[in-house]
């Protein structure tokens, strides 16, 4: 898989205002981040599970606790289908 850096710079203040433990910080911001875009349909269950760095179960779970309805689309279809057959 090919990896494409991609830098977003906080403010000081902002990073301090966080109620995010610090060894934490890059792990919850990278799942609220997919959390926010798949909500918003800008990346589909896939993409927003490879950028949370999560698990299909884990990332659905996650979904489901914050109570964000699953997108089921074709390209899902194929991904589960691809995903039972392996």
């Amino acid at each position: 898989m090919l990896k494409e850096d991609l830098t977003i710079t906080i403010p000081a203040g902002v990073k301090r205002a966080l109620k995010i433990p610090e060894r934490e910080l890059t792990t919850r911001l990278r799942l609220e981040l997919a959390v926010h875009l798949y909500e918003e349909a800008l990346l589909s269950f896939g993409k927003a599970m490879e950028l949370a760095q999560t698990s299909r179960w884990e990332f659905a779970e996650e979904l489901a606790k914050r109570q964000i309805a699953r997108h089921y689309t074709e390209q899902d279809v194929d991904e589960d289908i691809a995903f039972a057959n392996a």
